[in-house]
């Protein structure tokens, strides 16, 4: 039996070739950001027992790992520092100490691996003796103090050379506020990438033990961190950033927010960066390594779901080995 069919969708799948040459979007190394995790010294790396394959880097090593990402084809590696328990303070003053671990990283990736851009988070929980984003007053995160604290941290990181400043902290006015000290500092190139909607979501935890960064009191991150449940929220967010100067704007997790960065993409077409979280990375790995799923195959797929719906830059710990090995097999 043959139907008569004048549309036969089928058509364009039969064939690898013909598949490739219609394919609405691809996934290339130049895509990916690679996310890293940085301490001081040059002793040897730390495993993270919660995100398989990761592991908090000496100085000396995050310089191995980011030549390594760049030799690959991704562009940008974002930092991230573990910072030692004797230098957090309940202000986070660390986090705009010019000698710190992350101006010294900055300085340094800038003159060992030329041409890579080098984003910085801007945010105090590493920093802070209490585990939150912000400056804690009388039992609540305090934003206008928070943002002062920003502000440094943000000038100290750009005057290190930090090509991207990313304040990932959601308190209020801070996006205009860093714009502002940094042109007045002569930092008019310095890019802002905004976690503009960045959730309070239960897939931060491997990242928390990555950086001992999990909240020890002082306030709830949900009162900063965006509900779950509200998606016309984070268009009110990104439009605010969007105004105050962001450059580059961010939805945060990844796969349980697809909706939400196909929403701002079509809202606003400006260029959206998604971040593919740790516990996103840790269920893929889990799940590959116990043989539940084909780890490398899925790893792609979740890839190509960011792309499709809006990402322009995906941040995620499996760049640079997607770039090596698993971009060319679709």
């Amino acid at each position: 039996m043959s139907l008569s069919l004048r549309h036969r969708p089928r058509r364009l799948r039969t064939r690898a070739a013909v598949r490739d040459l219609v394919r609405e979007h691809l996934v290339t190394p130049s895509d990916l950001v690679q996310p890293l995790f940085v301490q001081a010294g040059e002793g040897p790396d730390e495993a993270i027992a919660s995100m398989p394959g990761q592991a908090r880097l000496s100085e000396p090593r995050l310089v191995e790992e980011a030549a390594r990402a760049w030799a690959a084809g991704v562009r940008a590696v974002a930092l991230f520092p573990r910072i030692d328990d004797a230098l957090k303070t309940e202000d986070g003053r660390e986090a705009w100490n010019p000698e710190g671990l992350i101006p010294r990283i900055v300085r340094r990736l800038h003159a060992e691996v030329p041409g890579l851009a080098v984003i910085g988070d801007v945010a105090l929980d590493p920093y802070s003796s209490l585990g939150q984003d912000g400056i804690v007053v009388d039992g609540e995160i305090a934003n206008d103090l928070t943002v002062e604290g920003l502000v440094r941290q943000a000038r100290c990181q750009a005057e290190a050379g930090v090509d991207v400043v990313a304040p990932s902290d959601m308190m209020d006015g801070r996006v205009g506020a860093i714009r502002d000290a940094l042109d007045a500092d002569g930092h008019t190139d310095t890019l802002i990438l905004a976690y503009s909607a960045k959730y309070a979501s239960a897939f931060y935890g491997p990242f928390r033990d990555a950086l001992d960064s999990a909240p020890r009191g002082g306030g709830d991150k949900r009162t900063y961190q965006m509900d779950p449940g509200n998606g016309d929220e984070a268009l009110h967010e990104v439009g605010l950033d969007l105004d105050e100067g962001a450059d580059i704007v961010m939805v945060k997790p990844g796969l349980p927010y697809l909706d939400v960065l196909w929403r701002l993409k079509e809202a606003y077409g400006r260029p959206m960066a998604v971040y593919q979280v740790s516990g996103e990375y840790a269920m893929l790995e889990a799940a590959g390594r116990n043989g539940w799923i084909d780890r490398d195959a899925c790893i792609r797929e979740t890839l190509l779901s960011f792309k499709r719906a809006g990402a322009d830059l995906i941040l995620t710990y499996h760049a640079t080995e997607a770039a090596e090995r698993l971009l060319t097999r679709w």
